[in-house]
């Protein structure tokens, strides 16, 4: 009995040494301002330029008028070089300058939309329509980054 005491024991020392290694944020880093929502996509073997082709007339110029705008920082597309490897092979990021920018707003939202124009938002319409065939969204995130002292 006195073996099992002795070795919980050491065993609480060893979660409280640990424990009381943990950074504190301010302190030890600190949490950027800006948010990344990041999208990941599993896009169809063989399909990954049909999306693209599809990005370029829908997602793309959309991104390029709300950074135009002021509304996002920036925009990337990430495309994985071993397509068939996991749960995801392209990634879509949108850059804010923070959290603030991603809450709604008529004056933003109207704003866009005048720029984005009717015709641009029917052909977008067109071109999301062919997606669910070639391509499945597997997960969405907000990231902040953390810059270690």
């Amino acid at each position: 009995m006195k073996i099992s005491q002795l070795f919980t024991a050491l065993l609480l020392v060893c979660f409280a040494g640990i424990a009381s290694a943990d950074l504190e944020p301010w302190t030890d880093y600190d949490i950027g301002e800006g948010v990344s929502n990041v999208t990941t996509v599993k896009v169809d073997s063989n399909m990954i330029d049909k999306y693209l082709e599809g990005l370029k007339g829908s997602w793309v110029p959309a991104n390029e008028i709300l950074k135009e705008q002021g509304q996002i920082e920036s925009y990337g597309i990430y495309v994985s070089q071993l397509p068939n490897g996991g749960d995801f092979n392209v990634i879509l990021v949108v850059r804010f300058a923070n959290s603030a920018d991603m809450q709604p707003d008529k004056e933003r939202y109207d704003a866009f939309m005048k720029a984005w124009g009717k015709e641009n938002q029917e052909k977008s319409d067109k071109i999301v329509l062919t997606y669910p065939d070639i391509r499945t969204i597997t997960g969405e995130y907000l990231f902040r980054e953390i810059t270690l002292k």
